[in-house]
């Protein structure tokens, strides 16, 4: 009994399904699609380093809660796999942990990560070396949103130096539906 005739080789039950034809289709397709994804993706830009941890000091203006903050971030062995964690020195319960895709010179140079996070946040995170403006600056733009009771919209707008290969000074401004809540002052290693 065939379900549309003898000629169908998927769905006809007296033919064999791994036959000539059938053998090759998947090692075709998989070797297509390999070639397809490295093609699409470039190198990083020159000077942005995934690999990094850094302290930061974290002021509060309005809720008056200054602090410490240590972050760590990373990509998963050569793939585009973005993790992160940071952990708020001060209070308890305001530690993250993010896991997120990194999209390489999506437009002019700059990176792109869909990241989702702890505490039901998600948003998208934009970095760009302006090495072409002052050698090793960068600039970085992140939004997110935390969903849930507290549905919150959060932008964080950073100007970074990176010293060398090895360790960057960065300033950022939190500013969360639409006050300026938080600046923050880091050093961070890449390694």
């Amino acid at each position: 009994m065939t379900i549309l005739g003898n000629n169908c080789l998927i769905l006809s039950l007296p033919r064999s399904n791994t036959g000539p034809a059938m053998k090759h289709i998947l090692p075709i397709l998989t070797l297509t699609t390999l070639a397809a994804a490295a093609s699409a993706q470039s190198a990083a830009a020159a000077g942005l380093s995934y690999n990094r941890a850094g302290l930061s000091y974290n002021t509060d203006a309005a809720a008056g809660d200054n602090g410490y903050s240590l972050s760590v971030e990373a990509l998963v062995g050569s793939s585009n796999v973005w993790v992160a964690a940071q952990a708020n020195l001060n209070s308890a319960g305001e530690d993250s942990v993010a896991v997120g895709y990194l999209f390489k010179n999506v437009a002019a140079g700059i990176d792109a990560t869909v990241a989702v996070a702890s505490n039901d946040t998600y948003g998208i995170i934009l970095r760009r070396s302006l090495n072409e403006v002052v050698a090793g600056l960068e600039a970085r733009f992140v939004w997110s949103q935390a969903t849930g009771s507290n549905s919150v919209d959060s932008f964080v707008y950073e100007l970074a130096y990176n010293i060398g290969s090895k360790y960057q000074v960065a300033v950022s401004i939190e500013d969360a539906d639409g006050a300026d809540n938080e600046t923050s002052v880091s050093v961070r290693y890449n390694f």
